[in-house]
């Protein structure tokens, strides 16, 4: 159902996200964790089109949402 492979998400200069894998399976529930500042959020605006990724594709029910804007 969803599907990102090596997504790298940087603020200006400075990484984010660096070369994440992340698949999730119809009716699966994930949860994202981490400390502050692990890019969580980062993470959810890139998936969600607010933020792009520098490389990487992000994939919805097998079409490509990488570029695509967040409306």
């Amino acid at each position: 159902m969803l599907d990102v492979r090596g997504i790298d998400v940087a603020y200006g200069g400075i990484r984010a996200v660096r070369q994440l894998n992340l698949h999730v399976n119809p009716g699966e529930l994930v949860a994202l964790i981490g400390a502050n500042g692990a890019g969580k959020s980062t993470i959810l605006k890139t998936i969600s089109g607010l933020m792009h990724p520098r490389s990487g594709s992000i994939k919805f029910m097998d079409k490509e949402i990488s570029h695509m804007d967040a409306h």
